[in-house]
């Protein structure tokens, strides 16, 4: 079995030293529990789109951290941040670096390179688009042999960008996201709908708590297996972690008896 922690809690608006700790406590206790812990989008900062000064290179403080517990804990971590990067501009025919911002997805395995997977879509009513950059990698992460792609919050109302194009393309879709209680409706729909569509497990958490924008998050934070039963799933504001344990050799059996990918729409990404 291959096991994912789902991490419901709430995140402390715009501290991230209070919210790094809270994270890695979480995670200290997983060793030996979990093969990937699961947090919600922006774990470190809640879903800030003005404030820049919290952003981090991927070798600040934040992911450093997390490396350590990792390699320290055997378990993989995966959630998102605000990260700072630099990108090449042409200026008066001078080439400059430019510093730009992206809600960047890591997922960090133990003793290994962390790989890494931005915000393909950017939530415009909440201001995202004149944050940050807009991603363009469909990146697949690879641990102990399983096969995920992550979804980070709006992502999941985009099902081409989800789509598992050969039926194999992942094992597990992983969402991370701060989806508020006002709409939580349509995250309980479309979950469901992205597992079913690209036949595989889908591990989705959400916070719960109240933001600085006076948003409430409630939380329904899943996990659900080819046939949309929840192996994981949280009462309405509860806190806590839960453990879903993934059989990926039923899930490959299942595939092959019912070979729903061979009818796929055939399309590219450009």
């Amino acid at each position: 079995m291959f096991r994912v922690a789902l991490l419901q809690y709430p995140i402390i608006w715009a501290d991230k030293q209070a919210n790094l700790k809270a994270a890695v406590r979480r995670i200290r206790r997983l060793k030996g529990k979990a093969d990937v812990a699961l947090l919600p989008e922006m774990f470190s900062t809640g879903f800030c789109t003005d404030q820049p000064e919290l952003a981090e290179p991927i070798d600040g403080t934040t992911l450093n951290t997390l490396q350590r517990v990792a390699d320290e804990t055997g378990v993989a971590i995966c959630s998102s941040f605000i990260c700072e990067d630099y990108a090449a501009t042409h200026l008066n025919e001078q080439e400059q670096e430019q510093r730009v911002l992206y809600n960047r997805g890591f997922f960090l395995r133990p003793d290994d390179s962390p790989q890494f997977a931005d915000k393909a879509h950017l939530y415009a009513h909440g201001g995202e688009d004149k944050f940050f950059t807009a991603g363009n990698e469909r990146t697949v992460f690879e641990y102990k042999g399983v096969k995920m792609r992550l979804l980070i919050c709006y992502d999941l109302r985009f099902p081409v960008w989800a789509r598992n194009t050969t039926g194999w393309d992942y094992d597990i879709l992983l969402v991370a996201a701060n989806w508020p209680e006002v709409r939580i409706q349509y995250w309980d729909a479309l979950i469901a709908a992205r597992g079913t569509e690209n036949q595989c497990y889908i591990c989705a958490v959400n916070p719960v708590g109240d933001d600085g924008l006076g948003l409430h998050y409630n939380g329904h934070s899943i996990a659900y297996d080819t046939h949309l039963k929840p192996l994981a799933r949280f009462a309405d504001n509860a806190q806590g972690t839960k453990i879903a344990e993934l059989d990926i050799e039923r899930l490959h059996h299942f595939r092959n008896a019912l070979p729903l990918w061979h009818d796929t729409d055939r399309f590219k990404f450009v």
